[in-house]
């Protein structure tokens, strides 16, 4: 565990120190953010915090290649160089998308070439997360799922970065959640070995680390954006993560009162995405039901929805990681605890998150957004 905290503790401090000079950078190339109808923030902001989150991550995978604890998860370079290769590829059209406003095509092209460029070097889902685990019928099958995964978490991420603080925050929360599951179920299916598991939880970690170090200058009032580039790069380590996992551990060779997690290891992938999925799932069907496109902004998302609820912009990004907590830990806490508790744990935290987003901490409750703002 020392160790992973290490590589965390580099790719947070990588990312802080970077993140100034990510600001320095969209400021002499125009990627602001200027003041919309549809935003929260009242002057223009930089973006490019995609590029400190990035370095934060690739330089803690490098110096991690020297530790020898970890030396079996750099023993197949191939999923690290399709995982940090199809990061870097996600960074670079996010910072051209932040700079130049691409179009939807073009930036779905780009995430689509991402995608097939980690399932090129191996990183495939070849299983499916259910029992008896069945191995997929084709390669070209594994390839389509692999590619279909990343590009959703990918816009999920993107979806739901509206606020200060919102996206590094819940992935960051959710990202820690994945790790402890990653790495207390590899413990049970095979201990002291540093299987494609361990992997899983070296880029997980890594990833919580550059959140962490992005954060504070993300936190309202945000002095940077993370933008396109930063959004799509979590969203796509993040899938990575999850599709290293699911299928590489044996189910019969885990504890008994873990098989469950092990049959299902995309569950708290999709319970820490639940929020990002949940908002561009409504998202598309209310634009998509309105006669627009999918990709058209509006001032709807379920951050929107609990700013018009009362809570102020801290306490709307709070809630939301209260909520994302709750599922992720709660899928989670599977690994160490019998169903039966973590459905109880789990009611109970929702109950919790329920009372908080619609109890008295709410302030006045804001105007419903007009047809103006969409």
């Amino acid at each position: 565990m020392r160790v992973y905290l290490l590589a965390m503790l580099i790719s947070a401090t990588v990312a802080y120190l970077m993140t100034p000079l990510a600001r320095w950078c969209a400021l002499r190339w125009g990627a602001i953010t200027a003041v919309r109808d549809r935003d929260v923030h009242a002057i223009p902001t930089p973006r490019l915090g995609g590029m400190a989150i990035f370095a934060g991550m690739l330089v803690a995978i490098v110096m991690a290649s020297r530790l020898p604890f970890l030396e079996g998860v750099y023993a197949n370079p191939r999923p690290l160089v399709g995982i940090m290769g199809g990061a870097a590829i996600v960074c670079a059209l996010g910072v051209a998308d932040d700079i130049w406003d691409l179009d939807w095509l073009t930036k779905l092209m780009g995430q689509v070439l991402a995608g097939g460029f980690l399932a090129w070097q191996g990183v495939l889902l070849y299983q499916l997360p259910t029992a008896g685990m069945p191995t997929l019928g084709s390669t070209r099958m594994a390839t389509f799922l692999t590619v279909f995964t990343v590009v959703v978490a990918m816009n999920a991420v993107n979806f739901v970065d509206g606020l200060d603080g919102l996206a590094a925050g819940v992935l960051a929360i959710g990202g820690t959640a994945f790790f402890l599951y990653a790495y207390l179920l590899t413990e049970g299916a095979n201990p002291g070995a540093y299987a494609n598991a361990n992997l899983a939880a070296l880029v997980l970690v890594v990833l919580v680390g550059a959140c962490v170090g992005f954060l504070p200058h993300n936190v309202y009032p945000a002095r940077i954006f993370m933008g396109d580039s930063g959004a799509m790069v979590l969203g796509f380590v993040f899938s990575a993560a999850a599709i290293i996992i699911t299928g590489q551990i044996d189910p019969e060779q885990v504890l008994a009162r873990q098989r469950f997690p092990a049959f299902l290891p995309m569950l708290l992938p999709f319970a820490v995405l639940l929020l990002p999925l949940l908002d561009m799932g409504l998202a598309i069907i209310r634009r998509v039901g309105a006669g627009k496109s999918p990709f058209h902004p509006d001032r709807m998302h379920l951050h929107h929805r609990l700013l018009q609820l009362g809570h102020s912009h801290r306490r709307a990004v709070a809630m939301m990681y209260v909520w994302t907590a709750v599922f992720a830990f709660g899928a989670g806490a599977l690994v160490v605890l019998s169903t039966t508790t973590t459905l109880i744990v789990l009611g109970i935290g929702v109950v919790v998150a329920t009372l908080l987003t619609l109890g008295p901490l709410r302030g006045k409750t804001a105007p419903a957004p007009s047809e103006a703002h969409s």
